[in-house]
């Protein structure tokens, strides 16, 4: 006699697919919610370098804008000086 392998009844074999497909609903899930968490991470990494930026910005304005007077302050003490 030989021996024969059973094949799975479709009862089995449906628990088996419906198994994987909740597996692998599971993982695109967890997937998703990851990528996700990762995308609000770089949203708010994003906005705080738009802030810093705009920050920075700001500051070297101003201080080109104090650049600025300190050479017509220079210039003016340069003219005062050279003889009329």
């Amino acid at each position: 006699m030989s021996e024969q392998t059973q094949q799975p009844s479709l009862e089995q074999r449906l628990n088996a697919l419906a198994e994987s497909t909740a597996f692998t609903l599971k993982v695109h899930t967890d997937m998703m919610m990851s990528i996700d968490t990762k995308l609000e991470s770089i949203a708010t990494d994003l906005q705080e370098l738009t802030a810093n930026s705009k920050r920075d910005a700001e500051s070297i304005r101003a201080l080109a804008r104090i650049a600025e007077i300190h050479e017509r302050r220079l210039s003016d003490i340069e003219g005062d000086e050279q003889p009329h």
